[in-house]
């Protein structure tokens, strides 16, 4: 089944180029089924990339599914057209009365700042008590999931003496979780953050999921909180990394080749994707266990007749 979202977003070319099926409003009123609300609150400077990045991967699932974009109101980023925004965002406090089966919290560039010290932590506080009654099932991402871990867990983020920044190997720990269904005993993740999560300051009735030796946490259950934490970017384009680098490199920082990710480490070869698959593993089991239990009356969502996730 095809992707529904908002008519004129520019994703719609790259998605239709790459085979992924977008629907039309018209289209999907005539289908007699409820679509799955799913929400992005877009936290990336550029957020027409980003809203690709995810619109691609819960997009290649065989169900119905409406795609809302959400923004944080308390700011106004410098590098997003306002034409953009306002043609195809709601802010969280126009969005905060709907009820949604998910919710995609994406990483932000500012994981040096303390928490308490980002503009906007006062509102996506807000955001993250608001999952809990609004929102059926959370994927927060890099530091989505580090803020939303921290704020209900008061796990901390450290920083690094060094980026972590490349393509490393995970290994699946938890490989009877339905959110791991079909995965691999280990596999690929691109990485690039300054800050870390250390698993043995992750509560105990918290679920890692996947982890790597030199990166440490990757995916965690939070089945109290119906919530996913996503330390890494499995959802990067086979360039981003790539962008990152020389982007880097272009501002005279003192940044290190990217792990793992050009072909003999020589930036001047074209990288290789070798995580596309398990993105759209893990974006699928997510969306089928929020098919699986999230009601069917939307409007039971945060009330104690709602279906609760199962866990393996």
């Amino acid at each position: 089944m095809p992707i529904k979202i908002p008519s004129g977003l520019p994703a719609i070319d790259v998605l239709a180029r790459e085979g992924v099926m977008v629907m039309s409003e018209e289209t999907a009123l005539r289908q007699d089924i409820r679509p799955l609300q799913i929400g992005l609150l877009n936290l990336m400077p550029n957020k027409e990339r980003t809203e690709t990045q995810f619109a691609r991967l819960i997009g290649a699932t065989p169900l119905q599914i409406e795609m809302t974009l959400i923004r944080m109101g308390s700011h106004t980023p410098r590098n997003a057209a306002p034409d953009h925004l306002e043609a195809f965002y709601v802010t969280f406090d126009e969005a905060r009365a709907r009820k949604f089966d998910g919710l995609i919290i994406t990483g932000a560039p500012v994981e040096l700042l303390e928490f308490e010290e980002v503009s906007y932590w006062p509102e996506l506080t807000r955001v993250f008590e608001w999952t809990q009654t609004n929102v059926h099932s959370t994927f927060a991402v890099c530091w989505g999931a580090q803020a939303m871990i921290h704020h209900f867990h008061g796990v901390p983020k450290h920083p690094l003496a060094r980026k972590a920044f490349g393509c490393f190997r995970h290994r699946n720990l938890a490989p009877a979780s339905p959110y791991l269904r079909g995965f691999s005993d280990d596999f690929v993740v691109p990485v690039s953050r300054w800050t870390e999560v250390r698993a043995h300051e992750v509560p105990a009735h918290l679920r890692i999921l996947a982890a790597a030796d030199e990166t440490g946490p990757c995916l965690i259950e939070d089945a109290g909180r119906r919530a996913l934490y996503m330390f890494n970017h499995i959802e990067y384009d086979t360039t981003s990394l790539q962008e990152e680098y020389e982007r880097d490199v272009a501002r005279g920082e003192n940044i290190q080749l990217p792990v793992n990710y050009f072909p003999g480490d020589d930036p001047s070869r074209p990288p290789e994707n070798r995580w596309r698959s398990h993105a759209h593993l893990l974006f699928g089991n997510w969306i089928n266990e929020i098919y699986q239990t999230t009601p069917y009356d939307i409007a039971r969502i945060g009330t104690p007749a709602e279906a609760q996730p199962q866990t393996a």
